[in-house]
């Protein structure tokens, strides 16, 4: 039942690999070299579990996406008073490089912009260069879940041509902000120079999603209250001067960066990495953001569609009889929660001949949870299995979508007819109570 979403996810990548808009990153000359047909998508379920799609293994530098991921260390290893003293929370409305600080402290806007970044560089402590880039690196890869390293080829491209950023830092210390501004230059070059997959950013997002906890590791990287300022910032300032559109339209924390990565948090739910580096005139990935758009749009990812926080979908999984498996959902079923069960019910399909998809107690369910419940029923007829809802006020039940004749009110009634069917040839027929409507 994974290749659903599987199957979903390529879709996607196709349908936008043909668009060619948008341009390569040329303010780091080395950054004009890469190929720009490349596009990866990955999707890692809050339990760590992947989908990849297209280029997702392909290496790109990650850039302005370092950024959240220092503001979160910063926070964590100074703590938020100080770090609070030289970084502010406010949208800057701004280019990411713009050489400006807020009219009143004298501080940048935010830390997503440059100089809000330079500054959180110079928030981790570090009694040398050396030492300060150790902990950005490693915190970046735990994150991940794997070691990152340096393109050195990149590093040395931004040092020599950076002198745009160099502006900022020597403007910051003349405000106080920093008092070390070509050290912490050195270690942000070197930080925006760390090499990333989609894949690496879809675990650093969820990583975020689990609130600080890396679900691949089970390693806990930072708290859920860096976690919770982190991914507030990302809201509001993840994507430049193009953040309202994004919120409004996609509803994910996220960030991008020049490399033509993004990485965006669904929280409790799931975290998504993209690779494309034709960018648009925000500095934000084309195919990217086009990307995004659709998944939120067609899984229903926006996170003010989400009323409660996320809650376990599955209650309960029992055997009835011999070769039935029961699975008890309650809730709210989206498409995290659906995939999930998905996911569960394909792991666990050599040992049952039926499977019963009791949603009598969800309190809410949605489109796509809709739909990938239904193509569970079409994928376990193929493989020779039955699929069976108990859905007694048909919550997920829609005329031709694959539970039409196999969908009862009560529990009972289902275990019966999937004990008939395993007993003989005689497939079940649809029961329902005659207060029940189609």
């Amino acid at each position: 039942m994974a290749d659903l979403v599987q199957r979903y996810l390529d879709a996607l990548v196709a349908e936008f690999a043909c668009v060619t808009d948008g341009a390569l990153a040329d303010y780091i000359p080395e950054l004009t070299e890469v190929d720009p047909t490349g596009f990866g998508l990955t999707l890692s379920a809050a339990d760590g579990f992947l989908y990849e799609s297209g280029d997702a293994r392909t290496e790109f530098t990650i850039q302005s996406i370092s950024k959240p991921f220092t503001y979160a260390l910063a926070l964590d290893l100074s703590g938020p008073e100080a770090v609070d003293a030289k970084i502010g929370v406010e949208p800057s409305g701004d280019a990411f490089n713009e050489i400006s600080v807020d009219e009143h402290t004298k501080a940048p806007k935010n830390a997503m912009i440059n100089a809000g970044a330079i500054a959180a560089v110079s928030l981790v402590p570090g009694a040398s260069p050396d030492e300060r880039f150790s902990k950005i690196q490693e915190f970046y890869s735990a994150c991940a879940g794997r070691p990152l390293d340096l393109d050195e080829d990149v590093y040395r491209s931004e040092k020599e041509t950076g002198d745009r950023n160099r502006a900022i830092a020597y403007m910051l210390t003349s405000f106080g902000v920093l008092a070390d501004p070509d050290d912490v230059l050195d270690v942000y070059f070197r930080q925006c120079s760390l090499k990333v997959t989609s894949v690496d950013l879809a675990r650093m997002a969820a990583t975020l999603a689990r609130a600080g906890t890396n679900p691949q590791t089970g390693r806990r990287v930072t708290s859920a209250k860096v976690v919770q300022r982190t991914l507030s910032v990302m809201v509001t300032c993840g994507m430049y001067n193009g953040a309202g559109d994004w919120v409004s339209a996609v509803g994910m924390p996220a960030k991008s960066g020049v490399g033509g990565g993004i990485t965006a948090v669904l929280p409790g739910q799931l975290g998504i990495g993209l690779y494309s580096p034709l960018l648009d005139g925000r500095g934000n990935s084309v195919r990217g953001v086009l990307a995004c758009r659709a998944m939120s749009e067609q899984l229903g990812l926006h996170f003010l569609n989400v009323s409660r926080e996320s809650r376990a979908t599955i209650r309960a999984v029992y055997s009835a009889v011999d070769g039935v498996r029961v699975y008890e959902m309650h809730g709210d079923l989206m498409f995290a929660g659906a995939e999930k069960v998905a996911r569960t019910v394909d792991r666990d399909s050599d040992g049952f001949s039926v499977a019963i998809l009791d949603v009598s107690r969800v309190d809410t369910i949605n489109d796509p949870a809709r739909l990938l419940l239904a193509g569970m029923s079409t994928t376990l007829r193929e493989a020779g299995k039955l699929g069976l809802l108990v859905d007694p006020d048909a919550a997920v039940i829609r005329p031709g979508r694959g539970f039409d004749d196999v969908v009862f009110s009560t529990l009972d009634d289902a275990v019966e007819a999937a004990r008939l069917w395993t007993d003989g040839p005689t497939p079940p027929r649809r029961r329902r109570s005659a207060s029940s409507s189609d």
